[in-house]
């Protein structure tokens, strides 16, 4: 019996301390799960079935290498919108914006008069059928598969995903419907019965007004910012990345990677050849290839001077 006494509050004692330990255990790997998961976002991110939370997407060398314009001007070329020597010019333009870093008001200005001019007098319809030419074409061969796969997570968990782009609305709404995005925010151009008038509603949809044009859509949608992703390669996009709860860098310049480091954005570069990376172009292109191809983009042709 006394055997027995001395037992039985030792077995009770042990159970405790098991109790103690198993608890202190799951403790400890609940912790270690949150830590995990706290480093690596990606595990648990984008959050399934969260339908106030979308992702915004810049188009230019973020899920398509190059420029989208500068491969619409190409389609645009090759059909005799406008002619070689008004490429050239804005090659050099092109050029010079890309080795120096810095936009040349007088050039964009030109760039952005010559871009309307060809489309005034010319159906959107025309313009829409002719880009879904162009994207199989030039374009559909030119989607980052990392930045693809990203977009492709959002809509999996349910999510709506947007381009958000300085190029024509147009181009980018053909884009986002091959790749079965939600829609695009683009450069919206006047039209009056269906035919371009040559002016711009507003203007470009660049650096600032990408923000705004983000800000007013996930009004509209309900949409709660700090729930959001925002994606681009530029430093002309931070206003649009730093609305967001969950900014990212996606082969970005120097500037945005350096910016991105100081706010531990995260980052993600699917390019190779990294000392083009350096200086802001394609890795696969040399300048001329670079500018004469932007060029062609974003411009050109008055043939009816």
């Amino acid at each position: 019996m006394a055997a027995l006494g001395w037992l039985t509050p030792r077995r009770r004692s042990a159970t405790a301390r098991s109790v103690l330990a198993g608890e202190a255990s799951a403790e400890a790997a609940r912790k270690s799960t949150q830590e995990v998961a706290g480093t690596t976002e990606e595990a648990q991110f984008p959050v399934h079935g969260d339908d106030r939370a979308a992702a915004f997407f810049d188009l230019d060398n973020t899920v398509m290498q190059g420029a989208a314009i500068f491969h619409f001007g190409r389609g645009l070329y090759k059909r005799k919108f406008f002619e070689t020597r008004e490429l050239a010019k804005f090659a050099w333009q092109q050029a010079w914006f890309r080795l120096a870093g810095v936009e040349d008001p007088e050039h964009m200005q030109e760039a952005r008069d010559s871009a309307l001019s060809i489309v005034q007098g010319h159906r959107v319809a025309e313009l829409q059928s002719i880009g879904e030419e162009i994207y199989d074409e030039y374009m559909a061969e030119r989607i980052w598969p990392g930045t693809r796969a990203l977009a492709q997570a959002h809509l999996d968990a349910g999510q709506k995903v947007w381009l958000v782009t300085a190029a024509p609305v147009e181009i980018a709404t053909v884009i986002a419907r091959r790749l079965g995005l939600t829609g695009a925010l683009g450069t919206v151009a006047e039209s009056v019965d269906g035919v371009y008038t040559g002016k711009l509603v507003g203007e470009p949809l660049h650096g600032p007004a990408k923000a705004e044009a983000v800000r007013a859509l996930a009004a509209a949608e309900g949409l709660d910012l700090g729930r959001c992703a925002a994606y681009s390669d530029s430093h002309n996009d931070i206003p649009m990345l730093s609305l967001v709860g969950h900014p990212y860098a996606i082969n970005p310049d120097s500037k945005l990677r350096r910016h991105a480091r100081e706010l531990d954005w995260r980052l993600r570069d699917y390019r190779t050849g990294r000392k083009a990376a350096k200086v802001g172009i394609p890795a696969a292109a040399g300048v001329g290839a670079v500018a004469g191809g932007t060029a062609a983009a974003i411009a050109l042709h008055r043939r009816r001077r």
